[in-house]
C-alpha cells in the first residue's frame, strides 16, 4: 500500500481560474504539504455528457473520474453556489459515484469528503454548504466537520486590486487538513 494518502479534489466551474478552482487548489495544496499525492479534477476534465445509469459506454472523463474516486483516501468537493444550490456541472459529475455502488468500498465509504462553496452574497453560501454535505451524507460518506464558504463578492483569494484574505485561505487549507487527518486515520496511520 502507498504510504501518502490519495486525496481527489473535484469541482470548479466552467470558467479557468475560477474562485471555486482556485479554493479547491488551495486545499489540494495544503494536503500536498502534509504529504499526501493529489489530483485535481477541474471542468476540462470532468464529465460533460449527462449521467445516464442506463448507458453502458461511458466517455474518458467519465472513466477516469470514477477510477480517481475509487482509488481515493479522501475526496474535496468545491462547488459554486448557482441559485441555492450545487451548479449542475459539480452535480451531474458526483452523479457518476453511482457507477462505484456495487464496489467493495461502494460510494465514498470510509473517505473524509471536505466541502467548499463559493457564492455572490452570504445568502446561498449555507443552503448550498448543506445540500452538498446532505449529498456527502447520501454517499455514505463522512463531510468534514468543517465545511468552507467563500463569498466571491469580496475577492477572498485576492485579484489584480487586491491581496488574498488570510482568513479564506485558513478556511481552505482547514478543509484539506480535516480531509488527510480522517484518511490517515481510517489507513490506520498517525492523524496529525
Amino acid at each position: 500500500m502507498n504510504e501518502r494518502p490519495f486525496i481527489v479534489g473535484l469541482g470548479g466551474t466552467t470558467r479557468a481560474g475560477s474562485t471555486t478552482e482556485r479554493a479547491l487548489a488551495v486545499a489540494l495544496a495544503e494536503a500536498e504539504s502534509l504529504g499526501c499525492e493529489t489530483l485535481l479534477l477541474g471542468s476540462p476534465d470532468l464529465p460533460m455528457e449527462p449521467y445516464d445509469p442506463t448507458r453502458a459506454q461511458r466517455s474518458e472523463a467519465a472513466l477516469a473520474l470514477v477510477a480517481a474516486l475509487r482509488r481515493a483516501d479522501g475526496i474535496i468537493l468545491a462547488s459554486p453556489s448557482y441559485h441555492g444550490g450545487l451548479s449542475g456541472l459539480v452535480k451531474n459529475a458526483i452523479d457518476f459515484v453511482e457507477d462505484m455502488r456495487s464496489d467493495d468500498r461502494p460510494y465514498f465509504e470510509r473517505r473524509a469528503v471536505g466541502c467548499i462553496v463559493c457564492a455572490e452574497g452570504p445568502q446561498a453560501m449555507g443552503s448550498t454548504l448543506m445540500s452538498l454535505r446532505a449529498v456527502v451524507h447520501a454517499l455514505r460518506g463522512w463531510p468534514t466537520p468543517y465545511g468552507a464558504a467563500l463569498n466571491t463578492r469580496e475577492a477572498p483569494l485576492g485579484n489584480a486590486e487586491r491581496a488574498a484574505d488570510p482568513a479564506a485561505l485558513q478556511a481552505c487549507q482547514r478543509v484539506g487538513q480535516e480531509v488527510v487527518q480522517f484518511a490517515r486515520w481510517v489507513r490506520g496511520g498517525p492523524a496529525g
